[in-house]
This record gives structure tokens, C-alpha cells and sequence, in this order.
């Protein structure tokens, strides 16, 4: 598990992600994400409690702003949600969306919608599966997919039915990722300080020079992005999304 760091040192390495320099060499990434995977001891005293955001924005303009966002880039995807909605039923047949549990704020329990990527009777397949979906339920080359389903995956369009999760409230446009139920009954108690927010579409992870591997080793990134959350960093990272995306798919 990611161990909790100081807020000034937090505040550095957002900075660093958020701005464009030059890129680290493998070796570099490896050596400062080994040390940024170090499990906190139990009565490590650098652990800090991340008070929930109370600010105007967070309270009134953001809901405001998802929701309203939200609404209209439903609205602007909605051929190519068609499209995808499509593609799925022909090579999966139905149900074409299906729900699936995840944490949100406070601990609370709610359904991410996504289209379906798997065969129906995928729990009966006697293909192996080398990864652990506890820890890794977003693998690429699971058999369990179809080629239509690998390629949703890949440029992450199964996730386009969770513009309706902003739209219903459940989620926000940008926030740490709903993570799996089964995964935060594993968390140590520091890392539900992540719940103290909505879970996002896109977030500080995604964009970030560290947003890869298992998201759950990855906690502190949420709790630097829940200490400046703001319109500016939101924005950022939205116009971040797209790029990060495709620059990780490319390689």
C-alpha cells in the first residue's frame, strides 16, 4: 500500500504531475515508485487525516457543474454510445449494460453502469485467467473478453454509461475511482479517507505520471488530489483525460 506523506510533499508531487517536464527514464519511474509503495507501519506517525472539503465550490458549484456537464456530454456521446450499445448487443447479445457494485463517498455502496465486455457465461469458461481480479479487475487480455469487448476496454468506452452515474448524483466528474466492493474491505483505515468525496469519471491517477498498475497501491493519489481540489485542478485534469488516455493506449 501507497504510504501517506507529508502535505507539502504531496503538494510538490501534484505539481510536478500537473505540469509538463521532461519525462523520467524507466529506471527513475521503477526506483521513485518502489519507494512510493512502501506499506505504512502501524504507528507510522506521518499518516495525515484528510478533513472532508467544505468549501462553496465543492458544496454548490461542483455538483452544479457535473451534473449540467454531465447532462451534455451525454447528450453530445450519445451516437457514439448508440454505436458502441450496438456493436455489444451483436457480439454478446443481452443485456448490453450491466451493473456492477462499487464504493463511493462515505462508504457508501451504489451501481457503476458499463456495457458489457464478457461473454454472458463468462464465470463458466474453463479458460485460466493468470491475474487475480481481486486486485486487477481491469485486465486486457483476460480470455473472458470478446474482441469487441478488448477494444471497449482498451479506449475505456465501456465507461460511457457512467456519464449517467454523474448525471443520477452517484459520481462526479472528476474524484478518485469507485473501486470494487470486495477491494475496500481490504483497505487499511487510512485509505478510506478517499470516500470522503464523490468517485470521479477521470481523475489526479489517470493523468498522472503514476496513474498505472493496481489503483488501490496508488491511494495517496487521491488524497492529493482531495487537498487541492478546486475548479482550477479540476479543469486541468478534465483537458488532461483525453490525452493521458491516448498517450497510454499508444504505447
Amino acid at each position: 500500500m501507497a504510504q501517506v506523506r507529508s502535505s507539502l510533499g504531496r503538494k510538490n508531487d501534484v505539481a510536478n504531475m500537473t505540469s509538463s517536464g521532461p519525462a523520467l527514464s524507466g529506471r527513475s519511474r521503477r526506483q521513485r515508485s518502489e519507494r512510493r509503495l512502501k506499506v505504512a507501519p502501524s504507528d507510522a506517525t506521518d499518516v495525515v487525516t484528510i478533513a472532508p472539503p467544505r468549501g462553496i465550490y465543492v458544496r454548490m458549484f461542483k455538483p452544479i457543474f457535473d451534473r449540467v456537464v454531465g447532462l451534455c456530454i451525454f447528450v453530445v456521446l450519445l451516437p457514439l454510445t448508440t454505436i458502441v450499445a450496438i456493436a455489444v448487443r451483436l457480439s454478446l447479445g443481452s443485456p448490453v449494460i450491466f451493473r456492477q457494485r462499487r464504493v463511493g463517498r462515505d462508504d457508501q455502496e451504489f451501481d457503476v453502469y458499463k456495457f458489457r465486455t464478457m461473454r454472458q457465461d463468462r464465470r463458466h469458461q474453463q479458460a485460466p485467467v493468470d491475474q487475480d481480479r481481486r486486485q486487477n479487475h481491469k485486465s486486457s487480455d483476460d480470455p473472458r473478453h470478446t474482441h469487441v469487448g478488448r477494444f471497449l476496454r482498451k479506449w475505456s468506452l465501456d465507461e460511457l454509461p457512467q456519464f449517467w452515474n454523474v448525471v443520477c448524483g452517484d459520481m462526479s466528474l472528476v474524484g478518485p475511482r469507485p473501486e470494487l466492493v470486495e477491494i475496500v474491505a481490504r483497505y487499511e483505515p487510512w485509505q478510506h479517507q478517499r470516500h470522503v468525496v464523490k468517485p470521479g469519471l477521470t481523475g489526479l491517477w489517470q493523468v498522472s505520471s503514476r496513474g498505472a498498475g493496481m489503483m488501490h497501491l496508488h491511494t495517496d493519489i487521491d488524497l492529493e488530489y482531495i487537498e487541492i481540489m478546486g475548479p482550477i485542478t479540476d479543469v486541468r485534469i478534465l483537458f488532461r483525460t483525453v490525452p493521458a488516455t491516448l498517450r497510454r493506449r499508444g504505447n
